[in-house]
């Protein structure tokens, strides 16, 4: 995935209203952007933090730049538009870059699915084996304390990523394949775990959808201010309900 055109970049000023993000540029000027991304964005949207943003020419748009990459002070790029990585996993996908999701006949998205008004992400269908519902998560949180390189999810509270565990599941007991694909779209980040200390009850969730046969994985493409390619996965560390001194 390219960032055609080129980003742009800027100082972030302060980001407010979850959406709406101040970048002041180089000569001064200061501009509001778009910010696709409705988690804390913890370590992601600090006063001062280098700021790079896409411009789309269409006249529809109330603003008409996007928040694409966080540069970190430790000089991490972050990919905080999580609107990129259903696209850049769909992408990895269609190169047959993911080899355990690739060989399939057929990829759709944003097909409902579910008894809870859902809809999957990525949904891989082949005639000659059960159909693959993919679940897409962006991780972006980098917490160091405990582990170098270490990435959590979520970096909030999520009633709508408990959901999608549930569906999984239920896809997996009817006899589907089913799998939770996170994304890791921060260049810090080389392992990750359930953020426990965060959302307890979403980890728990996620130890019971392992249990029920879901499958995880964790991918880390290479993220910088150019756009996205295929790097490797990483390993993603179960079994940490309430990592050591977070109680």
């Amino acid at each position: 995935m390219i960032f055609d055109p080129p980003l742009q970049s800027g100082l972030l000023v302060s980001r407010y209203k979850r959406f709406l993000t101040d970048v002041q540029l180089e000569g001064g000027e200061q501009i509001t952007i778009h910010c696709a991304n409705t988690g804390a964005m913890t370590g992601c949207a600090l006063p001062g933090t280098r700021v790079w943003y896409s411009t789309s020419d269409n006249p529809k748009r109330k603003l008409p730049s996007s928040w694409e990459i966080a540069e970190s002070p430790a000089g991490h790029f972050i990919c905080v538009n999580t609107a990129r990585a259903n696209q850049i996993a769909r992408e990895l996908i269609e190169q047959d870059a993911l080899a355990p999701l690739s060989g399939y006949a057929r990829l759709r998205t944003e097909v409902k699915y579910g008894e809870e008004n859902s809809r999957i992400d990525l949904l891989l269908e082949d005639d000659h084996r059960p159909d693959c519902y993919i679940e897409v998560k962006s991780v972006t949180l980098l917490d160091e304390r405990e582990q170098p390189g270490m990435g959590y999810f979520p970096d909030a509270v999520t009633t709508r990523g408990a959901k999608h565990l549930r569906e999984l599941m239920a896809m997996k007991a009817a006899g589907h394949r089913a799998v939770l694909l996170f994304m890791v779209l921060h260049s810090g980040i080389t392992r990750m775990r359930p953020a426990a200390h965060i959302d307890p009850h979403y980890s728990q969730l996620v130890e019971q959808a392992i249990a029920a046969g879901v499958e995880i994985l964790c991918y880390r493409p290479h993220v910088g201010v150019q756009g996205m390619v295929a790097q490797d996965f990483i390993p993603f560390e179960s079994g940490h309900l309430l990592p050591e001194g977070r109680a």
